[in-house]
C-alpha cells in the first residue's frame, strides 16, 4: 500500500530478531532464566509499547517480573504529558541506584516520551549515571540492538534523535492479559495543541496498514479476547497518509465484520475530526461499544483558540447533539484542563456550564501543567495557584454529582457485562464492565472471567456500579 510515511524494512526487523536470538543464547547459559521488569507510566499507547518491549524481552530469554527486585533488566517507560508524572519518574529512577550498587551488572533503561525530550535526556546523562540506556519512542524497535551493545560493554547509550517517526511491523508482543487487548492503529499527532508535548516527542501521524491491523484483530478474536481497543493519538485521522481511501469509520466497519463475540473500543478522538459518518458507523456496528472519549479541554471559545483546538464551544455541543441523536445511550467521557494560561474565572464558568449541559459520564480533570518546548509554556499566566485549585475543586464537585446521578439511573436495569478481573474485595470478588465501560462490582465464580454475563444493577457509588448475576 502506498503511503507518505516510511516503514522500517523487513530485513531491519529480522536483524533485531537475530539480536534477540543471540541474547537468548547468552541467557540460556545461566543457571536460571534472568528476570526483566517493565514499569509503565501514562497512556494506553505506552501500555501497548510496553507489551512490545516485554515481547522482545521474552524472545531474548527473560522471564517477566512484577517488580524491580532481583531483575537483571529494568525498563522505565515514561510519560511526558504532565510534570507530576515526570517528577515521579525521576524519583523512582533515582531510587534504583541502590539496587545498581548491589548488582553492578543490572541494566537500567529509560524510554518513552520523556526520553525524547532533550532537557530530560541531558539531565539523565549528567545526574543519573546508573541509567545505562535511554531511547525515545521512535527507536523502540531497536531495543534488542541496544541491549546487545550494552552486553558487549560499549558504554551508556542515548538514542533520542528527533524524527517524524516510522512504522515498525513484525515485533513480538507479550500481552498483559487474555481478556482485553490494545491494538495500535497509528502513531504520532499533527495537531500541535499549544499545551501538548506529544507531537514533539511522538512525531507525525502515521497509519499502520489496514490489512495488518485487521489480521491482528482477527487473531485476537480467535484467541478469545473479548475487549479490543484501537489506539491512536487521534484515531479519527487514521488513513490520511495512506493511498486507497480507507478512513477510520471504514476501518471500524471492517473490524466489526470479523467473526467472534467481542467488543471494539477506540481512543482518542479529536472533536474537530469526529464526524457524523463516525457516529453512524458506531450506531450501526453491533460490536462497537457505545462509548466515546471526546476531550473538550475548555468550554470557552477564546481559550480553545489559544489552545489551538480548532473548534468552538458551539461546534463541540453540536457534535454531542448529533452523537446522542444517533446513540441515545452513548457513554461520553472527556478531558478538561483547568487554569490554562490566561484563562479567567468567567471563562472557567463556561467550562463549568458546558459540563452541566452535556452531563458527561466521567471526566479526567487536570490543572494546567507547563511543558517545556510548547507555546503555552511561554504564555502569561496571571491566575494564582489558589484560584486555579478553587476552580478545579468546583469542577470535580460538579462532575462527581453528575456521575453519581448517571450511575443511579442504572439501578434496576440489566446490563450485559464482560467479567474482566478479580477484585480484592471478598464481598464482590469480580469486576466487570458494561458495554459503555462502566465498572461493575459483583460476586460470582472465577470461571466467569472472560465471559459476557447479564448483571442486574442493585446499587452504585460515584465511581462504580454494584450488581448481581441474573
Amino acid at each position: 500500500m502506498e503511503r507518505t510515511t516510511p516503514v522500517i524494512p523487513a530485513e531491519d526487523i529480522a536483524r533485531q530478531r537475530e539480536y534477540c536470538a543471540e541474547i537468548r543464547q547468552l541467557n540460556a547459559q545461566l543457571p536460571q532464566a534472568p528476570l526483566a521488569f517493565v514499569d509503565t507510566y501514562g497512556c494506553q499507547q505506552n501500555e501497548a509499547d510496553s507489551e512490545l518491549l516485554r515481547g522482545m524481552l521474552v524472545e531474548m530469554g527473560y522471564e517477566i517480573a512484577h517488580s524491580e527486585e532481583d531483575a537483571s533488566v529494568i525498563i522505565i517507560n515514561t510519560c511526558a504529558v504532565r510534570d507530576h508524572a515526570e517528577q515521579r519518574v525521576f524519583g523512582n529512577v533515582g531510587a534504583l541506584v541502590h539496587g545498581k550498587r548491589r548488582n553492578p551488572n543490572q541494566i537500567i533503561c529509560l524510554c518513552g516520551c520523556m526520553a525524547q525530550e532533550a532537557h530530560v535526556a541531558e539531565r539523565l546523562r549528567q545526574s543519573y549515571q546508573h541509567v545505562d540506556l535511554v531511547f525515545g519512542p521512535h527507536a523502540l524497535w531497536r531495543f534488542p540492538e541496544f541491549l546487545r551493545r550494552i552486553y558487549l560493554r560499549r558504554g551508556r547509550i542515548f538514542e533520542t534523535q528527533n524524527s517524524d517517526g516510522a512504522i515498525a511491523e513484525g515485533l513480538p508482543v507479550r500481552r498483559s492479559g487474555t481478556i482485553k487487548a490494545w491494538v495500535s492503529i497509528m502513531y504520532g499527532c499533527n495537531n500541535f495543541c499549544t499545551y501538548c508535548i506529544v507531537p514533539h516527542v511522538r512525531g507525525r501521524e502515521r497509519s499502520r496498514d489496514p490489512e495488518i491491523i485487521l489480521s491482528e484483530i482477527r487473531q485476537l478474536a480467535q484467541q478469545g479476547y473479548k475487549d479490543i481497543t484501537l489506539l491512536g493519538q487521534n484515531v479519527n485521522s487514521y488513513g490520511k497518509d495512506l493511498a486507497g481511501g480507507i478512513d477510520f469509520p471504514t476501518l471500524l466497519e471492517r473490524a466489526n465484520a470479523i467473526p467472534g463475540d467481542f467488543l471494539l473500543r477506540f481512543m482518542t478522538s479529536h472533536p474537530k475530526d469526529a464526524t457524523p459518518r463516525l457516529f453512524d458507523v458506531m450506531r450501526d456496528c453491533e460490536k462497537v461499544a457505545p462509548v466515546i472519549h471526546l476531550p473538550f479541554q475548555s468550554g470557552n471559545t477564546r481559550v480553545l483558540g489559544a489552545m489551538n483546538r480548532r473548534y468552538t464551544r458551539e461546534e463541540y455541543l453540536e457534535k454531542v447533539q448529533a452523537l446522542r441523536e444517533r446513540i441515545p445511550n452513548i457513554v461520553l467521557t472527556s478531558d478538561v484542563i483547568v487554569g490554562f494560561p490566561g484563562e479567567t474565572t468567567p471563562e472557567f464558568e463556561d467550562t463549568l456550564s458546558l459540563v452541566e449541559q452535556v452531563r458527561f459520564d466521567a471526566l479526567f480533570t487536570f490543572i494546567y501543567s507547563p511543558r517545556k518546548g510548547t507555546p503555552a509554556a511561554e504564555m502569561e499566566d496571571p491566575m494564582s495557584k489558589e484560584e486555579k485549585s478553587a476552580n478545579f475543586n468546583r469542577l470535580v464537585e460538579a462532575q462527581n454529582r453528575i456521575s453519581l446521578e448517571k450511575h443511579q439511573a442504572y439501578i434496576g436495569t440489566v446490563q450485559r457485562c464482560l467479567v474482566d478481573s478479580v477484585s480484592e474485595d471478598s464481598r464482590n470478588n469480580l469486576n466487570a464492565r458494561t458495554p459503555g465501560g462502566r465498572l461493575v462490582h459483583l460476586n460470582g465464580d472465577l470461571s466467569l472471567l472472560g465471559q459476557f454475563v447479564d448483571v442486574k444493577i442493585t446499587g452504585c457509588s460515584t465511581w462504580a456500579l454494584f450488581g448481581q448475576l441474573c
